[in-house]
């Protein structure tokens, strides 16, 4: 018999660290698949994975005159590529080092008469070693997986729900592979001041707010939710949130609400919807957006 499903089940960042570092990794390779084919779209939309009810997903890839999908199974720990024309291959989701992944993967691809080639170099880490050179034993933790795909479901749902209530310009609930985060974004329609960088230059190319999940690292000692204002407004930190143990961190310059004050919740979900809206409304009064016109 299987055990109750737990949509907000603990994930304690030490617990898993080894794991979380060789699953970055593996998710890397992926997205980096899906950006090399897939046609650019603004914002870097068109490299992101989506949480589904199994794991993780790239949606369809195009690819010459068909499509293929890669997904991660967190739940029968398997790595599927599935192409339009029926074509399948599924390996298994187990401890090994990038490199052996890196390398299981392209020949996989290979098999189904996929060719693409990818900068094996890492992204937004610190010390990357090239995917193809990594040999560090690499860990994987089914357990600690299936929770984490549990809460990348859960958030998604719940950020489905507040993206609905905003009628301008929104992302999707998407993972990005390189920060190892789930987000939902929203904009104000208006321009910001440019930025330099490959990557923040059109990320941050007009007004937003952003809020997501993220395992935690550095100097957040677990995993936990966030929302920030692009560019951030002067004042917000002093604006009030909610629920009262969301508050602004000062080294991120960022609203961070921590997962386990939410999964304590009398309601997780509801809570977790009370950071999202007040943390926007913040963004939105301090940025002097025009609510009316953007909200449902």
């Amino acid at each position: 018999m299987m055990p109750p499903y737990e949509p907000w089940p603990p994930l304690p960042l030490h617990d898993w660290e080894d794991t979380y570092r060789t699953l970055h990794m593996w998710l890397q390779i992926v997205g980096k698949i899906r950006m090399a084919l897939t046609p650019p779209l603004n914002h870097w939309w068109h490299v992101t994975l989506y949480a589904n009810a199994r794991g993780l997903t790239t949606s369809p890839i195009p690819y010459k005159t068909g499509a293929f999908e890669i997904q991660f199974d967190f739940l029968d720990h398997q790595f599927l590529i599935d192409t339009c024309d029926g074509a399948r291959r599924v390996l298994p989701l187990e401890p090994e080092s990038v490199a052996a992944f890196y390398g299981k993967l392209m020949e996989a691809l290979r098999s189904l008469g996929i060719e693409v080639a990818i900068n094996t170099r890492p992204q937004e880490v610190a010390n990357p070693v090239p995917f193809d050179q990594d040999t560090r034993p690499g860990s994987y933790d089914r357990d600690a997986v299936g929770r984490l795909a549990r809460i990348l479901l859960s958030t998604t749902e719940a950020m489905q729900e507040f993206r609905g209530r905003f009628i301008g310009k929104s992302s999707p609930p998407h993972f990005f592979w390189g920060s190892f985060d789930l987000a939902c974004t929203r904009f104000s329609g208006r321009p910001a001041p440019p930025r330099k960088g490959v990557i923040t230059a059109p990320a941050y190319s007009h007004e937003v707010i952003s809020a997501g999940f993220w395992p935690g690292g550095g100097a957040v000692d677990g995993p936990a939710f966030y929302s920030y204002t692009a560019p951030q407004p002067a004042g917000i930190e002093d604006e009030p949130v909610r629920p009262a143990a969301a508050a602004w961190n000062r080294q991120l310059s960022e609203f961070i609400l921590m997962y386990d004050e939410v999964r304590r919740a009398e309601s997780p979900r509801d809570a977790l919807l009370d950071f999202f809206q007040s943390t926007y409304e913040a963004g939105a009064k301090r940025a002097n957006w025009d609510r009316k016109s953007l909200e449902a």
